[in-house]
């Protein structure tokens, strides 16, 4: 899934705590925006650790392999 801000937007119903919005609104927190954003991050962060876990097999074996074979064409870096 590609998260892009430039999406259509779509109106949804959500229940939050009343003391909060009532501060965030006292704030002027513009709360469509800010619940927009923290989903986003979070998708972002599941979406990461989705990859990891579903890759973490090759990760692992490609880590061992440069432990034990090192760098490719490490015999020709300069630094």
């Amino acid at each position: 899934m590609n998260i892009n801000i430039a999406t259509p937007k779509k109106a949804t119903n959500i229940t939050l705590s009343a003391d909060v919005l009532s501060e965030a609104k006292a704030l002027g927190i513009n709360i469509s925006q800010a619940c927009d954003q923290f989903l986003r991050n979070m998708v972002r962060q599941e979406q990461a650790r989705r990859w990891q876990t579903d890759n973490a097999e090759f990760i692992a074996a490609y880590n061992e392999g440069i432990a034990r074979d090192g760098l490719p064409l490490d015999a020709w870096r300069s630094f």
